[in-house]
């Protein structure tokens, strides 16, 4: 053969092409078996599960490891992650980060400026942590869950930090609110069968907006000055008001005890009265001498200087100077 000859060339490869043309049909069984194995042999991962489809309908849910399917796009397969946490961020580095991963570092100021229910303004940045609990739901029910969940996230946070004070939000209230924003956040994801968990809400970092810290901490430091000023107040008023309170039941329990003291002598001395009255029914002249002799032994002890006046003197002269005797310290 002349492999200069180009007429020789052309003859030549007629022939092969000719001899060839056998094969083709051997060929494309044989490329129809391979992506048919390979299209019904499909795997699911340890943490998800398939959702099944065939001509668009879903059919099955399948679990971790390997499965059968139908090739050439009759039945499709989606996995699903639903033992993975996923988190969304509001506020500051705000990403998502099962998409991709971009952080940084500025604040989201249209997600985090929030109204309290004072009318004061907070920067409130915050996580919801969430997971799938129904897969079909999530890839039927609703077109963009991720997006449903921050749109919903950020509107129940917004509602009930509306309903708080800022001081409440800034410190107390905290914990309240995280639970009442997962719950009402789950009641309408399940509303709207997204199929998805909330797992977490979590207040991450509240503060006023840089434009108004300086006189938020003159209004907080006014508080607090508020608050020592009333707890001094309180600390003088328990020191005062139980030793008055003291002092009152003191007095109170001694004039319980005169007056106990002087019904008790005025009951005896009515009960001895009515005994000696008794007695001087009975014998008056031995009870009236009686009375005269105890009354005379009682006031003649007391006596300094003692008199006895002539019963038949009938002027008083003689006895005004008794008076001067007395001063010399002479005794008549």
């Amino acid at each position: 053969m002349d492999f200069n000859n180009p007429d020789q060339i052309i003859e030549l490869g007629k022939k092969k092409f000719a001899d060839s043309k056998k094969f083709i049909p051997i060929l494309i069984i044989v490329v129809v078996v391979i992506v048919a194995l390979t299209g019904m042999v499909y795997s699911i991962g340890p943490d998800e599960v398939g959702v099944l489809t065939r001509f668009g309908k879903y059919t099955a849910t399948t679990d971790p490891g390997l499965h059968m399917k139908l090739p050439f796009g009759i039945d499709k397969v989606k996995p699903v992650k639903v033992k993975r946490i996923f988190k969304e961020e509001f506020g500051s580095k705000s990403t998502r980060s099962n998409i991709r991963r971009g952080y940084t570092t500025r604040p989201y100021l249209d997600q985090s400026l929030m109204l309290t229910g004072d009318l004061n303004i907070l920067n409130v940045q915050w996580i919801v942590q969430f997971r799938v609990k129904d897969p079909v739901k999530l890839l039927f029910y609703i077109r963009d869950p991720l997006d449903a969940v921050r749109d919903l996230s950020e509107v129940v946070m917004r509602r009930y930090v509306g309903d708080y004070r800022v001081d409440e939000v800034l410190t107390t209230k905290r914990e309240e609110i995280d639970d009442r924003v997962q719950v009402e956040l789950q009641r309408i994801l399940d509303s709207y069968d997204t199929g998805i968990q909330v797992v977490t809400v979590k207040l991450l970092d509240v503060n006023p907006p840089d434009a108004v810290k300086p006189a938020f901490n003159e209004v907080n430091e006014a508080k607090q000055e508020r608050e020592r000023v009333i707890n001094q107040a309180w600390e003088a008023y328990n020191k005062a008001i139980p030793r008055a309170r003291g002092e009152a039941k003191k007095v109170i329990r001694q004039a319980e005890g005169y007056a106990l003291d002087k019904v008790n002598r005025s009951k005896g001395e009515a009960e001895r009265f009515g005994m000696i009255l008794s007695e001087y029914k009975k014998a008056p002249e031995i009870t009236k001498k009686r009375l005269y002799l105890d009354t005379m032994s009682n006031v003649l002890p007391q006596a300094d200087q003692k008199y006895v006046v002539d019963k038949k003197q009938s002027s008083i002269l003689p006895l005004m100077n008794i008076g001067k005797n007395a001063k010399k310290g002479g005794k008549n």
